[in-house]
């Protein structure tokens, strides 16, 4: 068993949430009681959350005094919330571990022998995902966004990794029934040179979950720092991309995959779209018949 004068604050959230179990399991001479050991538990389970909020707004969340925190953060030997924050912050940006972790809790799922395969219940989870997001959108928010997109001079979507398949969705889509509408792609003309354009009667999309694309982060703050109104797609209220603009969704991305669920991201995208067409009526049947003929007549040339 470790003696407490010889541990040394874990730098990573790993290293932080083995801790944790050997503080559980009594394998280190460190005892915390039951409630820094909770607090704890909620702060690992929700790294984004322990990484985006004050040490006020965490407190409040989380039922306990600001001082319960600050103790917690020199019991486990840091010098203090801010160093013990900073483990969290940097997963943020890193995430070097997601994915291995997440295909992990995969690998410890149920067996067979439980009746349920692994198909039978992530598509269950997948249902629980779509239901919750369906229960948290704000028909006021929808309206505002939807409108946002409809009124726009002109509309970027930008998301990177997986969630790039979630922008290119809303690009094509979006770019069927109204004009004006690109990716902010990096891989084109540049994301600086994809910015500049626009202004406050533009609108641009950005979607980002769990580990955060800093790419995506700096790009959303740089918009909003020019007036660039912006419109969120992201997984949670305490996510970074939540405090940059009114117009937020929350999608739940809890999944036994070994990644975010995209569920709940597409569903969100394609009713977004349906409520803009719904907008648009004649004019945007109008902009899907005219694109509808330049696909025909490029077809007839080939």
């Amino acid at each position: 068993m470790a003696d407490v004068a010889e541990l040394v604050a874990p730098t990573t959230l790993p290293a932080l949430r083995q801790l944790l179990e050997q503080i559980t399991k009594g394998q280190v001479a460190l005892r915390l009681g039951a409630q820094a050991r909770r607090v704890l538990t909620a702060m690992v389970e929700q790294p984004q959350r322990a990484a985006v909020s004050t040490i006020s707004q965490l407190a409040t969340e989380l039922g306990v005094n600001a001082s319960t925190l600050s103790r917690l953060a020199q019991r486990l030997g840091y010098s203090g919330f801010n160093d013990l924050q900073a483990v969290f912050r940097r997963e943020l940006t890193e995430g070097s571990h997601f994915y291995s972790e997440q295909a992990s809790r995969l690998q410890l799922g149920g067996s067979e022998a439980d009746g349920l395969s692994q198909f039978t219940r992530l598509a269950r989870q997948e249902s629980a995902n779509l239901a919750t997001l369906v229960g948290s959108i704000d028909a006021t928010q929808l309206e505002a966004s939807t409108r946002l997109l409809v009124s726009a001079r002109k509309v970027r979507v930008h998301g990177v990794r997986q969630l790039a398949s979630i922008a290119l969705f809303m690009s094509y889509g979006l770019g069927l029934i109204r004009d004006e509408v690109a990716l902010l792609d990096p891989a084109q003309q540049g994301v600086a040179q994809g910015l500049a354009p626009l202004s406050e009667d533009d609108v641009l999309v950005v979607v980002s979950c769990f580990p955060y694309s800093s790419a995506v982060l700096k790009t959303a703050e740089v918009a909003r720092s020019q007036g660039i109104p912006l419109i969120a797609l992201t997984d949670s209220a305490s996510s970074p991309l939540a405090r940059l603009t009114p117009h937020m969704f929350q999608v739940p991305t809890h999944s036994l995959f070994y990644s975010n669920s995209m569920c709940s991201f597409m569903l969100l995208a394609e009713g977004l779209l349906a409520e803009v067409a719904h907008i648009l009526g004649d004019q945007g049947v109008e902009t899907l018949q005219r694109r509808e003929a330049l696909i025909t007549a490029l077809q007839e040339r080939i």
